[in-house]
């Protein structure tokens, strides 16, 4: 089993206009809803793909009931989700079908209170023990302490339990610090929590601070990877236009995956950059056509990649 962790899940809102014009009022030609979170979108990706997958996190009020309403008609994704008093936030997609770029919204998320964090920390415990590879993904809500990935970590090293952490800010310097086996920010994320805005250095520096592999995302640039065994960086085949909504979750679901199945560092950017480019290119956030996907991976190459 792969173990799943967001703190923020959210009910993804997904809609559709025909061109996105500030000051107006629009009429929506389609709308879809998903149970959504970084982590929850690594989760569907996962099942997507064939492993055994449980989701937790935190779910509340009437949002965080329709969020596990969805995720029970969820192929492969087991709900352990926790249940807290406040409501569980949205995030808004407005998909532009003239420039085929999205705008997006993302609400704070509940107060978590710190009982509910107790909670949730048992649960956790008792999960990982299960499990052959954690992802930490997305913002933390209010009320949840800032290093909190640092002790998920920190807990599932203990049990043997390899790590991927996906967060940004002040979460990721004090979750990287924690030794996690992959941290995969973006160039922005990367700069802040380096202070270089050239992602090769940026890589090799964010690795001394304690992560064994640093996987970067380069936007249409792809992933540069730097592990203790090499380099690499990946690319999609070509320029893509579409919807990058949950584009970065699928690459951490081709990371996590190939992981798991011991595959080695070209083939897991190989998977992650096909799989993210085939969330590009599905009209709807977060999911990817199978054959687009095996496509891209037929065209995606790794190459090595100096970084002194």
């Amino acid at each position: 089993m792969i173990l799943t962790v967001t703190l923020n899940t959210a009910l993804d809102v997904t809609y559709q206009v025909p061109r996105l014009l500030p000051h107006a009022s629009h009429r929506v030609s389609t709308v879809t809803e998903r149970p959504g979170g970084k982590g929850i979108n690594v989760a569907h990706v996962l099942a997507a793909l064939g492993h055994e997958v449980t989701a937790t996190g935190f779910a509340g009020g009437p949002v965080g009931s329709v969020v596990r309403a969805l995720l029970e008609r969820s192929p492969g994704v087991a709900d352990a989700l926790v249940p807290c008093a406040g409501n569980t936030r949205r995030t808004v997609a407005v998909a532009d079908a003239a420039s085929g770029d999205t705008t997006q919204f993302n609400e704070p998320g509940p107060q978590i209170t710190a009982a509910e964090w107790s909670r949730f920390l048992a649960r956790y415990e008792d999960l990982v023990r299960g499990a052959r590879a954690v992802a930490l993904c997305g913002s933390l809500p209010p009320g949840v302490p800032v290093g909190a990935y640092a002790l998920l970590v920190r807990s599932a090293r203990a049990a043997g339990v390899p790590v991927l952490l996906d967060t940004s800010g002040e979460a990721l310097r004090r979750g990287v610090a924690a030794r996690p086996e992959i941290i995969k920010p973006n160039a922005a994320e990367l700069a802040e929590l380096t202070g270089s805005r050239d992602p090769v250095p940026a890589t090799r520096d964010a690795r001394r601070r304690g992560a064994h592999a640093v996987v970067t995302s380069l936007g249409p640039g792809g992933l540069l990877a730097a592990t203790a065994e090499g380099c690499w960086q990946a690319a999609p085949p070509r320029r893509l236009s579409g919807n990058p909504t949950g584009a970065g979750d699928s690459a951490v679901a081709g990371l996590l995956s190939a992981l798991a199945e011991g595959l080695d560092w070209p083939e897991r950017l190989t998977r992650a950059v096909a799989l993210s480019a085939a969330t590009v290119l599905a009209p709807v956030a977060g999911e990817f056509d199978p054959g687009v996907y095996e496509e891209l991976r037929g065209a995606v190459s790794a190459t090595g990649v100096a970084i002194p």
